[in-house]
């Protein structure tokens, strides 16, 4: 654990996933809030998902724009041009842009009509898992998987990320590229920027957007959700920047189009994140009844998402786990030496997880135990 805290202190680590976004496991029920990522079958999962903005930030510049409309908007507007300019953006492409923006009144609203995280009980897993390593999302997952096997070899080969865990992942973020958004970024960007939030996080989004148009990708391309995450895998403009991967060739990190760009790009950010080729991430095991809890207890406190790794277990090897009676459901055992933490997603008695540092790399695309474990129980299915 503390190894990886010291990778997500990092500013950049700040800015991985959708900005801002609040990942809990706990959903407020009033608002049907469902774990953060349900990308179920429905495009209201899906508006779910997107909609999960932090509230309660201080704002970089001291507080929120005063004038809320499009006057005051644009006024912001030169300020944010000056500072792309300074920071590379083109004049071609400042020039395309900016005069094209206008305020987007829907997506402060949904920014600010996000919950707060008042409901402190944790729902059970096994409902979340059935609706999302269900039938339908393995079975694409497999034709997927079949359909870019000769690109995944490669990539796996590269990058030691298992095929299926990229395939996965693709998977839970946008159903395999069934729906990734029809926001246009850059409006929704900027106006986020200028409510005022996290100005100056979603400025630097806007302005890295702005140089991917510099990079020769169309401005009708980036569309996305509203809180800024774009194409098959939901990057952030500046992760796209840093990580994403051309990989079919064709000289072009095409996240939008491209399966095969889309998953070499999963496959880089993993690396990025810390994933150890050769270790799985985790397997379903039983805990004998008469297991003393106690003596596993996990006494640190991650200053990311305590509230999702406050439910693991302290670090253990696994053959400290098996010496303490603990039974694997059916997959082979990691090594003896690799260290492990167990998670009781539905509680005592019911199936539980022992969950190696791969584990904690899928938190790192989306802090929340629902989501990572389905990632890995779905990867495991995918490769059957």
């Amino acid at each position: 654990m503390c190894k990886r805290v010291g990778r997500w202190s990092r500013k950049d680590a700040v800015r991985r996933r959708v900005a801002g976004v609040r990942r809990q496991e706990v959903p407020d029920r009033g608002r049907v809030w469902h774990i953060i990522l349900m990308w179920g079958t429905t495009k209201a999962a899906v508006w779910l998902r997107r909609s999960a903005i932090v509230l309660a930030v201080t704002f970089a510049s001291g507080g929120p724009a005063i004038a809320q409309d499009e006057t005051g908007f644009q006024a912001y507007l030169a300020t944010l041009r000056s500072q792309a300019l300074a920071q590379g953006v083109t004049q071609r492409t400042a020039d395309s842009v900016f005069p094209t923006l206008t305020l987007n009144e829907r997506v402060i609203a949904l920014d600010r009509a996000q919950p707060g995280a008042t409901n402190n009980s944790v729902p059970a897993f096994a409902p979340y898992k059935a609706q999302h390593v269900d039938a339908a999302r393995i079975s694409r997952g497999r034709s997927a998987y079949q359909a870019q096997r000769f690109r995944l070899e490669r990539i796996e080969r590269e990058t030691g990320v298992p095929e299926s865990v990229m395939v996965a992942i693709w998977g839970h973020e946008t159903n395999y590229g069934s729906y990734t958004g029809n926001f246009d970024l850059l409006r929704s960007l900027a106006t986020l920027a200028y409510e005022g939030r996290r100005r100056s996080l979603f400025a630097g989004e806007f302005i890295a957007g702005l140089k991917i148009i510099d990079r020769g990708i169309a401005r009708e391309q980036l569309k996305g959700s509203w809180a800024g995450a774009m194409g098959n895998p939901q990057f952030l403009p500046s992760i796209y920047l840093r990580l994403a991967r051309d990989g079919d060739g064709d000289g072009r990190a095409d996240i939008w189009n491209s399966p095969a760009d889309t998953l070499a790009s999963i496959g880089n950010y993993f690396v990025d994140a810390g994933w150890r080729a050769g270790q799985p991430w985790g397997l379903a095991v039983s805990v004998p009844p008469q297991f003393d809890r106690s003596q596993v207890h996990n006494r640190l406190v991650s200053p990311r998402c305590p509230r999702v790794f406050e439910r693991h277990s302290g670090w253990r090897t696994i053959a400290e786990w098996r010496a303490l009676g603990v039974v694997s459901q059916g997959r082979s055992w990691p090594g003896d030496s690799v260290m492990a933490t167990l998670l009781e997603p539905d509680g005592p008695g019911a199936t539980a997880y022992l969950l190696t540092s791969n584990y904690r790399v899928i938190l790192d695309y989306n802090c929340s135990n629902f989501y990572a474990l389905s990632v890995g129980l779905l990867a495991d299915a995918v490769e059957r």
